[in-house]
This record gives structure tokens, sequence and C-alpha cells, in this order.
């Protein structure tokens, strides 16, 4: 197979390249099959064919490596991301950069900026392609594939053909074996041209600006540059040739332009790029699995017909070679080392190394043995009082040594030994917060761990308690430490010896495993698994007495513990540790280490190796001919190849032999799984695998024949260990064996292996006993085998090859990815400039019932914003093209933050843990959930009705559901008749009060320090009236029915001035004065009341006055053109001639102007009869009598506010306490004293009131108790509102005001529209207000399906008050105009006698009066007239009676129809998805959500540290996803206060977003999710 020659770049001329374009060109435009393209390649590249690679004399050097990483990038990934993100060298595709506020990256003019990244983004899925190779490496052109094989020759599923048997030094690449052969590509998209019309490359249009429509196809073309890469070191390919001819991949990048995007604004200029990414066909499509039906969720997914399945015979255990008997093996491991103490005793046993990686101390077998012995005498009879044991054989004992002390860990390792006792070797922790320390403390309570054992310097260095103790460690247990250094140890007497019996099943010690969740267990290993597993290293790796080793790795754990700790005392052994430190000073240590001692055996990590080629700078004075062994720990990492290849090239001048590189595979459970013998010089060099990603990632093995890009190159980890039985299981599920061409765990029988997680009998169950089934499903015998935890299969000659593990899988849509494979990906993408020393964790999270792919990385410190965008752009596209994958985040947190394992690597369960809980902290974050996310449930389709209304409510009767309808009681049965048949209208009312009951005080107002500025009796107000009357007359000219706009701060003015109004015959306009302090946000408003209302003139204070006609109210509107202004506070003393009285009670009694939360601003008419009705129903619902006090701590501008403000007392005689709202600004607790203080029954307020109290009193419950605030006399506490009641925010200030006395039962809200100010209130009697728990999926679908408390996606409601009196609800649907069964959520209707009477407009919108105001029902009651609310909500009967004893029916609002977000087919309410967002992080203190061009936009104000910011952009996302099924597209964090917020507390969303689109919020952040 390796006589074929292969295609070096720098021997194939330009013309042959133009050849080869042709034939790719015809072959494309079908003048040619590809049987006959194959033929004629050959043939025009037969004279450029070069020499096999090992007849080379002088091979070039290999590429510089990046820097210091910790994973190593595989040098050949870098080359097939580099070919990959060629193909997007000429379709740019702009992804929107995020904002960053003090960024130091300052945008250009959108007309000449380039996008952040020239190669972001693909229109065709299959554009990216994977180069291969080591440093870059070769493309073996389509050629040069190996003919199909003949009759008789090995199936594609023999393992045979997996294998590429190359020679010496063949693939230096991890991760491909060839470039993709140009003839090679994807059929052509329907609707598009040949490629025969294609304009050649240099007629290609130039970049346009993405806000220029552009529908030209683009053709890639590829330029020499991107056709060949030259490698110094061209792998030999053994693969099959493409079944069916494929033509030329044509890509189409489209750019749109919505219409209504402003061109020059920022923000939307990144949201049309954020669209145009979008526009690309998602990878992979999936069928959408995802049915969103009120039962279920999740559907499993229907089988993909083309997904590769194992074709092969069922596996045949493997055995290893037997295990030999030798005469002279000790009969325990503490037995050899007495041997070596005392025959051997000046023999050197270990040398251990200073800083600088000069010998530090040797110890020799004779100061082991003597030490160990005096240790484990000083732990069996010296450690407790007088000499008491207080260890006793079975004990765990922690050993808690660091990397730089290897001789003392020998010692206590030993000693514990030979005092029985079991050790657990740790890390040592260096502070409270270590990476995962938590989890080492349960490893030590599930040991039973009591005994802690150290050295001196250790236990110095331990963090300390102020007064000099060990701190306690998160999670540790109590643990008493014991010095181990020689001066504290006792000589046992002379008649002392230690006890040394025959190795048993009894534990001799400990080992420490993390999991993928980050648990620490810890694996027992008996004595007898011990001495076994050091006698089948011995037979494996030949090892000989006498020999030197030196160890790189930890001498704690693993391979750095069997070899270099426990086989080498065995086997006399002269170990030299090169701890971590040295390493890091200097990487070449250990290679100088070997040269120096003349080793025979080195062992090593891939990180090793590659630090190593780093520091060699032609040291030809450096001999590595006396290694006969240079052991891999890592080999098993399916991209260790490429490291092996990369040093074997370098160092081979230095002596180095190909032969004595040996790749194993271990795992802390089954320990060493298989390891690669040392070979004989001469003989060929072991196999290499060259395996389609694709079939790996659906856990079967196929030869790479479609994309040489995307191959996997893995080496052999050798054979099976001695005495030792292997399987292959299926990794999921019950241990079934798996097919020969099926990728599985590997599963291993020896005595040389763990025994148990020590603790944990029940999780080692499932790994330790485990017996592999067959696939009739029964036991292949009945000798249990333990997981490893590897994945791999069993190649040619029962070579074992791993190319995975366990816990670094990735299930992602029912296809596995290795995390260090899509590592070693990341790495390859140009990492010099931005990443920093190669620090980059991959890990899945679990999102939406499917796992998503997060990398996170380090940023170097000087690498810019922009470098850091265009780094990740083309990671996506890399990881897209060469997995298949979409990633879900991609992360840049600043250098060394990430949290760190004990030797540098990177603590992957922690950062996950970080990253879930929001504490990562990243400076650049970009999420891609629109390319990952595939399941998402199918958009809801609107079926054309085809029954009408009428049908419609025949179904629900037959069904047995009621319409949705209630009523309040009847309004006539009032006991006031004759007030009510004498004074129609409010001012009669107050004539009639000001002379029945002259001095009955009306109203008291209050200021911040709760003391009483102003009373009004009835008397006192009919006065001030009077004279307001009078001013109007005399100095407005008012005509009547003329409109007057009421400007007063709150207050009794503002009162006064109302019936002055009505007085006068005029209109009163009641407005909001401007903050004094934001004339340029408020004053606008107020001009705008006055133009729409066209009022005739205004009434105010003096001090306003002042400021409406002031220089800073000239900059906000034109100060000029004010209408009369009358200021109230100097009035005449002339009385008014004649009371006016209005004709008819349907004319107008004043203007209600109110702006709504979607930002519209509108006026409704309310009626001389509708005021009466209304003030008749509130007082009937709260029984409202002369006698009787009220406090109302309510702005008094609009809705209900004002009606309680100015007109309940007037009409029910009872006395008002006002309370303005902004005096809590001065004084929290003025609200909750006065209820107190004047022992109030009924108060009223709003939601901004409530919030304020509970915000800023929830600590002071005990100082208000203390002052005497005493609130069980509140028998009805109210918050007025015009929206869903807030459940959260009431039930807080119940529970915490509690302690002061408050009846959970008082609170409870009120619900008032623009078409009806008031539709319900809670009264004093009925029931109480009742709460419901609704499934959210169906409230989406418009349906209303109660469930339990606490059952998932349940939404809980809470009743909106009782109906008033007179008032009749109704829930229709909006489009029919039908009513709904009371299982429906519709639009409220109202018909009650306070019905506003219309809109007040300008142009007398005639359509929209009839419409809102006095529309009927399609169907049931045509002849009613009815209001629409413009809110939705449901009717539900309860078992509550009311007064009259008949059920109660509760109604429920749900949220304003103008605000629902219209989704995917769906009804959304904004506030539902804040609550989400809300609770996502503690930093979070409001947020707000709205939708633009079919995007979710979600503004979070940040409450916390700046640094926070970031880490909310995956949180809301993610809260999103899984709460509500929707894709955020746009997250802006904003600093507290932004978000606009009305007098009533409600969400100005429209004006947020208006302010989002004009760029005017200056945002802490804006991520774009792609």
């Amino acid at each position: 197979m390796s006589d074929r020659g292969l295609l070096s770049s720098k021997s194939m001329f330009p013309p042959v390249e133009g050849v080869v374009l042709n034939a790719v060109c015809v072959l494309s435009a079908g003048d040619i099959t590809q049987k006959g393209y194959e033929k004629k390649r050959t043939k025009l590249l037969a004279p450029f064919f070069i020499p096999p690679p090992g007849t080379n004399p002088n091979p070039p050097p290999p590429p510089p490596p990046p820097p210091e990483p910790t994973s190593d990038p595989p040098a050949g990934r870098t080359s097939a991301v580099q070919a990959a993100l060629a193909k997007h060298k000429e379709e740019k595709m702009a992804l929107p950069m995020p904002t960053k506020r003090r960024s130091t990256y300052v945008p250009s003019p959108v007309e000449t900026r380039t996008p952040p990244d020239s190669s972001s983004g693909s229109d065709d899925d299959g554009s990216l392609r994977r180069r291969s190779s080591a440093g870059p490496p070769p493309a073996p052109p389509s050629g040069l594939l190996l003919p199909p094989a003949p009759p008789g020759a090995a199936s594609p599923q023999s393992p045979d053909c997996w294998i590429n048997r190359s020679v010496q030094g063949s693939s230096t690449s991890s991760s491909a074996s060839s470039t993709l052969s140009h003839g090679e590509g994807r059929p052509l998209p329907q609707g598009l041209p040949p490629p025969a019309q294609a304009p050649p490359p240099q007629a290609q249009p130039q970049y346009k600006p993405q806000y220029q429509p552009q529908y030209l196809p683009q053709y890639q073309y590829h330029t020499p540059e991107t056709l060949w890469w030259s490698s110094p070191r061209p792998p030999t390919c053994h693969t099959h040739p493409t079944s069916a001819p494929e033509s030329l991949c044509v890509c189409v990048c489209v750019h749109g332009l919505l219409l209504g995007v402003p061109v020059n604004s920022r923000v939307s200029t990144k949201i049309q790029q954020l669209l145009n990414t979008l526009k690309r066909p998602k990878r992979p499509e999936l069928s959408e699995f995802f049915t969103d039906d009120s039962e279920e969720i999740v559907e499993v997914p229907l089988p993909d017909p083309n997904t590769p399945k194992p074709e092969g015979r069922q596996i045949i255990p493997v055995k290893g070679e037997p295990l030999g008997v030798v005469s002279n093996w000790p009969p325990a491991l503490q037995a050899a080392l007495a041997r070596w103490g005392s025959t051997q005793a000046k023999s050197p046993a270990l040398t251990a190394l200073d800083i600088t990686g000069k010998p530090l101390y040797t110890l020799t077998y004779g100061k082991l043995w003597s030490r160990s012995v005096k240790l484990a005498y000083t732990l069996l009879n010296k450690l407790g009082p007088k000499n008491e044991q207080i260890l006793k054989p079975g004990d765990r004992v922690a050993l808690v040594y660091p990397n730089s002390d290897p001789g003392m860990f020998w010692v206590a390792f030993y000693g514990c030994l030979l005092a029985e006792v079991i050790p657990v070797p740790i890390e040592v922790p260096l502070s409270r917060k270590d990476a995962g320390s938590s989890q080492v403390g349960f490893l030590l309570g599930s040991c039973g761990v009591g005994l802690a054992l150290t050295s001196e310097i250790c236990l110095k260095g331990l963090p300390k308690t102020p007064t000099g103790e060990i701190l306690s460690f998160k999670g540790w247990p109590r643990l008493k430490w014991v010095v181990t250094d020689s001066k504290y140890l006792t000589k046992p007497s002379k008649d002392w010896t230690p006890h040394v019996p025959t190795a048993n099943t009894e534990p001799a010690y400990i080992e420490y495993k993390a999991s993928k969740e980050g648990t620490v267990m810890g694996v027992a290993v008996s004595k007898v698994a011990m001495l076994t597993h050091c006698q089948a290293l011995t037979q494996a790796c030949n090892y000989c007495e006498g020999e030197t080793m030196v160890n790189v790795l930890d001498f704690k754990k693993d391979i750095g513990l069997w070899h270099g700790v426990l086989t080498a005392v065995m086997n006399r052994i002269h170990t030299i540790s090169v701890p971590y430190a040295v390493m890091k000073a200097c990487p070449l240590s250990w290679v100088q280490r070997v040269h120096v001692n003349k080793a025979r055996v080195a062992l090593v990590k891939c990180r090793d190796l590659h630090w190593a080629m780093m520091a060699h700078r032609d040291q030809k004075d450096t001999s590595l001919a006396s290694l006969r062994m240079l052991i891999v720990a890592d080999g098993a990492n399916p991209w260790s190849v490429s490291s092996c290849d990369a040093f074997l090239n370098v160092f081979q001048p230095n002596g180095l032999k190909a032969e004595v590189i040996c790749p194993c595979a271990t795992s802390p459970e089954a320990m060493t799984v298989a390891i690669r013998r040392p070979g004989v010089p001469g003989t060929p060099l072991p196999a290499r695998a060259i395996l389609s990603m694709g079939g790996l990632s659906h856990g079967v093995i196929r030869v790479n024949t479609e994309d040489k890009n995307s191959a996997l190159t893995v080496q052999d980890v050798g054979h099976v260990m001695p005495g030792a039985l292997m399987c292959i299981v299926k990794a999921d599920g019950p241990p079934l064996l798996c097919k020969t061409d099926e990728i599985g765990e590997i599963v291993i029988n020896s005595r040389a292996g763990g025994t148990m997680y020590y603790g944990l009998p029940g999780v080692t169950k499932n790994t330790f006993e485990v017996i592999p089934v067959n696939s009739s499903g029964a036991p292949i015998g009945e000798i249990p085998f333990v997981r490893s935890g590897l994945l791999g299969f069993v190649g040619p000659g029962s070579l074992i090859f791993v190319v995975g593990k366990n816990e670094g899988l990735l299930n992602v849509s029912g296809r596995r990815h290795n995390a260090d494979d899509l590592v070693a990906t990341a790495l390859a993408v140009e990492p010099v400039k931005t990443v920093y020393r190669g620090r980059i964790s991959v890990f899945s999270v679990t999102v939406f019932y499917d796992e998503r792919i997060v990398i996170v990385a380090e940023q170097r410190p000087d690498a810019s914003e922009e470098d850091s965008f265009q780094w990740m752009s083309r990671v996506l596209q890399a990881i897209d093209s060469i997995h298949q994958v979409g990633l879900y985040c991609l992360a840049l947190v600043p250098a060394n933050t990430l949290p760190k394992t004990p030797l540098g690597g990177i603590h992957v369960s922690d950062a996950k843990q970080f990253f879930l809980e929001g504490n990562l902290h990243p400076c650049n974050i970009l999420m891609c959930p629109h390319t990952c996310v595939t399941n998402l449930p199918k958009p809801r389709q609107k079926q054309p009705v085809g029954v009408g209304p009428a049908s419609i409510m025949v179904g629900n009767l037959v069904a047995g559901k009621r319409i949705a309808q209630a009523s309040g009681r009847d309004l006539g049965m009032i006991e006031d008749q004759d007030l009510i048949r004498k004074h129609l209208y409010l001012s009669e009312a107050l004539q009639w009060r000001a002379q029945t009951d002259p001095d009955h005080v009306l109203y008291v107002l209050l200021n911040a320090k709760g003391v009483a500025v102003c009373t009004a009796t009835c008397l006192q107000l009919h006065k001030r009236a009077e004279k307001i009357a009078a001013a109007l007359m005399e100095k407005g000219s008012i005509n009547t029915g003329d409109n007057v706009v009421l400007l007063y701060p709150p207050g009794i003015d503002l009162i006064a001035s109302f019936y002055g109004c009505l007085y006068a015959g005029c209109v009163p306009v009641n407005v909001r004065p401007p903050h004094p302090q934001n004339l340029g946000a408020t004053l606008p408003t107020v001009r705008m009341i006055i133009d729409v209302s066209k009022a005739a003139c205004i009434l105010t204070t003096q001090n306003l006055t002042r400021i409406l006609r002031s220089k800073e109210a000239s900059a906000s509107v034109n100060i000029k053109t004010w209408p009369t202004i009358i200021d109230t506070d100097d009035l005449p003393r002339r009385r008014l001639p004649q009371i006016y009285k209005p004709p008819t009670a349907e004319m107008i009694a004043y203007l209600d102007f109110s702006v709504s939360t979607t930002g519209m601003l509108t006026g409704v008419k309310i009626s001389h009869v509708a005021v009466s009705a209304l003030c008749r129903s509130i007082k009937l619902q709260c029984e409202l009598y002369s006698s009787r006090q009220i406090a109302i701590c309510l702005d008094p501008y609009c809705g209900l506010g004002f009606v309680l403000w100015c007109l309940a007392s007037v009409y029910s005689g009872h006395q008002s306490i006002l309370i303005p709202p902004f005096e809590l600004e001065t004084c929290l607790s003025l609200w909750l004293s006065t209820l107190s203080q004047y022992r109030i029954r009924d108060t009223f307020c709003s939601y901004s009131v409530m919030e304020l109290c509970t915000k800023g009193l929830g600590t002071q419950t005990e100082l208000l108790k203390a002052r005497g605030v005493n609130l069980s006399c509140v028998r009805s506490c109210v918050v007025v509102a015009e929206e869903r009641p807030r459940l959260v925010l009431t039930h807080s200030f119940s529970k915490l005001f509690k302690d002061l006395g408050l009846s959970p039962r008082a609170v409870s809200t009120a619900f008032g529209s623009r078409v009806n100010l008031a539709v319900c209130m809670q009264g004093t009697t009925g029931p109480d207000p009742s709460t419901v728990y609704v499934d959210l999926k169906s409230l989406r679908h418009d349906r209303v399906r109660l469930v339990e408390r606490g059952a998932p996606q349940s939404l809980p409601l809470m009743e909106s008050g009782k109906i008033l009196p007179g008032v009749r609800v109704i829930i229709v649907n909006p489009e029919t105009r039908g009513p709904l069964g009371d299982s429906h959520l519709g639009e409220i209707w109202i018909n009650s006698p306070h019905n506003a009477s219309g809109y007040f407009t300008i142009y007398g919108e005639e359509s929209l009066q009839a419409d809102h105001f006095n529309t009927k029902l399609s169907f049931g009651d045509p002849t009613t007239l009815w209001a629409r609310t413009g809110y939705l909500g449901f009717v539900k009967r309860t078992e509550l009676l009311d007064a009259a004893g008949d059920r109660h029916d509760a109604l429920f609002v749900v949220g304003s129809l103008d605000e629902t977000l219209e989704l995917r087919g769906l009804r959304y309410h904004p506030t539902d998805m804040e609550t989400s967002v809300s609770r996502a992080h503690r930093s979070i203190a409001e947020s707000a959500v709205f939708t633009w061009t079919n995007l979710l936009v979600v503004v979070a104000e940040l409450g916390g540290s700046e640094q926070d910011a970031l880490d909310l952009v995956p949180l809301i996302t993610n809260v999103v996803l899984e709460e509500h099924h929707l894709i955020v597209g746009v997250v802006v964090i904003v600093d507290p206060g932004v978000i606009p917020i009305n007098s009533r507390g409600e969400k100005q969303r429209m004006h947020l977003r208006d302010s989002f689109l004009a760029d005017q919020l200056d945002p802490i952040y804006v991520a774009y999710n792609m």
C-alpha cells in the first residue's frame, strides 16, 4: 500500500493546477463521468509522483507549535481548519458583532465598514470543509484513491479496511487523512443555474454593505492556494472512492432588505445582519420532533433512514497473553521493598529534582525501607495520648503532599502499606475556593478519612485561620494532621517488625477519580490487584532490575503511581521524578534527564512531548538513544498521534527510535487497559485507522471516503494486558456486546483492576460488576467485567483503538461528539492572537431536552475585541463544517480565570458550574441558539375556521361547558335613594353636602412627616370651587363645554379645580404636571395632551406657571402658544352668579387622558351618568358612608386613582386621607404609619407604592413594630391597576408585614381599563380572592386548563377582585366576536352604566368608537352593546359562595391584547417571560421583552457589578428557551432605571423598543444571538 506516491505541492506546476481545475469544471458540468475523471486526472498527474516519505533523507522541519497549550492542538487540525475556512474567503456574510459600552472597537460608518469577520457565516452548510494533517498536510488527489476492492477482498465493514498500514512516520494528522478531492462536492441546489454558466473568479462582485439587496449567486472557485497544501510528512491514504458522481458545490449568498429599517441606525443594522445570518438553513436538518399539545412535550425523534448502522458480526472477547509465573516474585509489594531494602540498600530508588531541574536528593532503597518502617511504627504506636493506638489496620488515611516532594510521598505511601492502613492520596488544598475542593471533601467523607499525613513545609503552606489553626475546607470532614518528616518519626524497638501478609483481597490503597459532573469518588485497589498489576506491567513492558526511569507524570495516581512508584519498587528501578513546576520552567528537563542518566523508560503525556518540541533548539548533544520505551500516558487521546509523530520527527536525529513510542490506555477503574509493547528495531510500525467523523458520531466505524476533511486518524494503544479478558459493550443501557464495526465501551476482566468505589456500593455495582450479554440478551458467562469508561474498538491483530472517553462525550441530537476533538478544532483556528496559552474548555449543558455545546476559552490580555469576535466566528464555522454540529455558546474569559486542576489543566466541571450559575464573568460571548436548537415545537398553524361562532357556542353547551360570563350584583338595590333621585350630578351632590353637613371633613392631605398640611370640609371645598369657577368665567373667557386642563401636584387644589370646572360648565382634563428636574422628557407629554384636548385654558399653581413660562421649558416646547394660564393660588373674591347644571346626564363630565403600556396616548369621555353610576357602584362594593375613613396612596391623574381621589368622597361622604406617592420617597413608612395611626380599615394603593414598601421596608419590620406600627386594623388593601395582578409582589407584601398584624386576606387588586375605569374591586363582603394554576402551554393556544399547584409549566393567577355592581362581563373571541366557553382565553367585554362614552379624538374616528365602545356579539345576544377592554382573560365558576348565596364567578385578567407577542403561531404574554428572566440571575433587577421583525428582544437591568453583564446573556437565553420554547434574538443589558415605567408602575415596552432601535439606551452590552 505504501508504494503509491503522493503529490507534493512544491512539485506541482501552475499549468497542472489549471488542468486539474479544468477537469473539475468539466466533471461538474456533466461532460465526463466520475470514473472517466479519475482516469484522466491520474494520467495528467502521473509525471509528478514523488517517492514514498520514508526515503527522504532530509525531512523538512516541523511547523512551529502553538504556545504552551494545556490541551495540545494537533498539528493536523490547523490545516484542516484553514482549508475549511478558505472556502469562505469569497463569501462574506457579516455576523453582527456584539455592542459593548466603553469598547475599544469604534465602528466605522456602515457604508465603508467591512463585516467583523470576512469569512463568517455560510449559506451552504457544506461549504465549510476540513483540511488535514500537521503543519499543514497534503491532499492526495482523487486520482490517487485506491480502486474499488476486487471480489473477495475485505468488505468496507471488515476491520482491515479501516486501517492504513503506513510506513514509519506516516500521518502526522490526528484529525484528517487527506483533503477534499475537488472533484467531489455536493449536488446543485434546486433552482440554481448550472455551474457552466458561472462567471470567472475575477468577475466576482465585491462585498457590498449588507443592507443593499444582493441576489447574485456566487460560485466558489478554488484558487491554487486553497487547492493544495504542502506537508513535511505526507500520509499515505487507504480509502475508497465515492460511489456516485457529485457536482461542484455552489454557494448562494442572499442579502435582503427589510422595509422600515432605518439605514443609519447602528442597532437595526446589526439586527438586519442577524436576520441575514438566520436565513441560512440550520445544521443538521433534523425532522422536528417536538409536538406541542397540552399533554406531551417531547416525542421520540423519527430515526433517519440514512444513519449509518453497524453491519459486522458480534465481537468475540479478546484475551491477553497469559500472565507468566516467575519463581522469585514477592508475595506482596511490601515484601519486595523489604527485600531491596536489606539486600540492595545503597541502590538508588528515587531522585527528586529542584525547581531548576537539577537533582535535589536521591532516596536509596535502604533509606526508603527504614523510613517507611519508622512511619509505620509511629502511625500504629505513637499518635494517641499515652501512646494509645488510634489507627487500626484497614483505616483510611489521606496523603497530602505537593507534586514537588515525591520522596515524602513514597515514604508515606509505603509506610501506610506496612502499617496496613489504606492511603488515600489527594491534592494539596491551596484555598477554600479551590476547584473541586468540596468534592474532595465528599471523597474523604465517603472513605471515612479522619487523619491526614503531610510534610512540615506543606503544613506551613496550608491556609490558616487568624488563630493559626488549619482552615476547615468546604465540605471536608474534620481532620487530624500528622507531619511525617524524619525528625518527627520514632525509631521502632528492636523487637518490632512490620507485619507483611501475603497479598489478599482487602483494599491496599484508594485512588481518586473525578466524574463528568465533578463528583470525586475513590477507587479501591486490593492488595492482590496492586501486586498483579505490577506483575502484568513488568511482563508487558519487560522491566528489568536496575533500570532507570524518568517520570514526568503525577506520582499520586494513574500511570505515574503504577509505573513510577509501585512497579518501580517491584523491579528495583531507579525513578527520576520531574515535577510539574520544573516542566513549566524548563520544558526540556525530562529530555536532559534521559540523556544524562541514560534512562531506559520515560513516562510522559502529549503535553510534555509538545513542550519539549517547543524548547528544542538543535540540541545535538542530547541523546535519546538509550530509551527503549517512551510510554505516552494519554495515547488513548484520538489526536495524540500528531504529537507522537511530530516529536519523533524532531528527535529522530537525537537517536530516538520510532518503535520505542508506546501509547497506552488507562482508567482509574480498570487501571491499565492496553499498552503498546516496545517494538523490535526494523519491524513495521503498527497500524493507523482513518475513520469518518460522521460515522463515529453515530457510534460506527467507517472508512472516510466522502469528505477527507472530516477524517480522524487514530493510533492503536497496543494489546490487552497479560492475564486480562476484554470486550466492547454498548456505552448506554444494558452491557450488550457490540459488533465488530461498532464503537462501544471497553470492559475488562482482570485480577489487576479496581474493586469498587469505596463507600458507594450502589454505583459500584453498575461499574465493577458488569456481565456482558449477547444480542439475544443472554449473559456470555458468569465472570464480572469492569467498565473502563474508554470508548473504542478492536482492530486487526487484536490491536485496541480508543476514540474517546465516556466523560468527554457530548450527546447532541442523538449523535456523540468528543470534547477533546472539539478542543483541537478550536485550537487550530489561529489561537495565537486570541487564546491565552491554549486554555480551552468544552462541555455540554442540557437546555430544552437536548445537550448544547459550550466552548469557553481564556482570552489573551492584549487581544482586541474585533480579533476575539473574528476568532469566535471562525471557530463556529470550523466546528460546523468539520463536526457537523452547531455550538450553543462560545465565551472568552480573562486570562487565568478558569478554574484550574492542581497540575494546571482546566477543571471542566467547575467551569460548567460557573457558567450555569452566572459566575464565569466572560469578556466576550457569542450565543448561537438559532443554529443548534432544532427541536423547537412546530409553529402553530392557525386553521381557517370552518364553523361559525354560533356552532362553537352550541358545541360548548353540548360539551357541558358554560358560556364564560359573569356579573356583579344589581345596582338598583342601594340604600341612599334620596340622594340619587335629587342629585344626579356630582356638582349638585357637593352643594347638597355643603348645605346639609358643612363642617364634615371630606379630605385630609398629609406631608412626608405624616402631618395634615391641608384639610377640606364640604363647605370649604364648595366655596373654593365657586371661586375657581368665577376666575374661569372672568379671566379665561370660557364658554360652556370648553375643555380646561388641570395641572396640579397631588392635593386638594386639584379636587377644588375639578369641581370649579363643573360649576362653570367646563370639561376638566386632568394632566400630570411636568417634573421640574426632567422637563425635556415630561413637558412634551403635557403639551401633547393640551393640544389634543384643544384646551381653552390651563388651571395651575403659581409655581407651575413659572415653570411653564421658563427658559428651560422653551427648550422643549413653544412656550408662546400656551392657552390662557390661570394661577389659582391668587383668586378673586367674586362670587359665581350661577352654578351650571347640564341639560342631560349624557353630557361629558370630564376627559380622562392616559398613556397606555403600548405607548398610546388615549383620552376617553366620561359622562355625568357614568360618574354617578361608578361612584354608586364603588359605594355599594366598599360600603362607604360618611362615618368611614379611607387612605389613598395613588397618583390622582387618570383612571380609578382619579375617581377615588376626587369623586368618591363627594358622592359617598366618607373621609379620604390623601397621601401623595412622591412623599414616600422622603419617608418610606409614611403610608403604613398612617394606616396604623388613623386605624384605617380600607386603603387603596398602586403597585409602585407596594413595591417601594416591600423593597425598602422589608428589613425594617422590627423597627416599625418598635415604633408602634400596627396593621391589624386593615380590612382591605386594594391595589389599583390596569394589568394582571402581580401575585408575587402581593404575596411578598402580605408575608413581610404579617408581623405588623396585616391579615393575609386583606391584600387584593382592582381592575380597570380605558373603556371602563373600574370593572372589579374587592369589596368588604363576599369571598376572598381565589387563585388558580393554569397550564402555560394551553394558555399559548388561548385555552384555559387548570392544573395543580407545582405542576410543570403552571402559571398562578389571582382573581382581579369582585365584579362591581351593575357590571356584566363576557369573554369573547376577539376575531369572530362570538362568546366563548369558560375553558377559553378571550377578550373581556363589559356592559355597564359607567362605561366611558368614547374616545376623545381630534378627527372623530367613528369606526374606532363603534368598535371599542358600542360593539355587539356576532351571536347569542345581538342587541346588548358592549365595550371592548382590550384585555385577555377568562371566567371560572368557583366553589365559593357570594353574598346572595350563589356560586361565585371569578374574573381572571391575563394581559393586554395589544401587548401579546405572536411568535411561532402562539400567543405569549410579556410578563410571563419577564418573570422567568428576572429569576435567571441575582443581578437582574428588572427586565422587559418586545419583538421586532420576528426577533425576540430581552432587555435586562443589571443590578450588580458590570462584570456580571455578560454572564446574563446565556442564562437569559436558557431560561426563555426552557420555559417558553422560544429563542431570544437579542439580549440587551442596561443600567438600572432604563426600562420606562408609567405612573401606575406599568412598563412602557413600546417606548423601550423605540429607544432601542434609535440607539438611545446606552447599553452596557448588546448580544446578537446567532
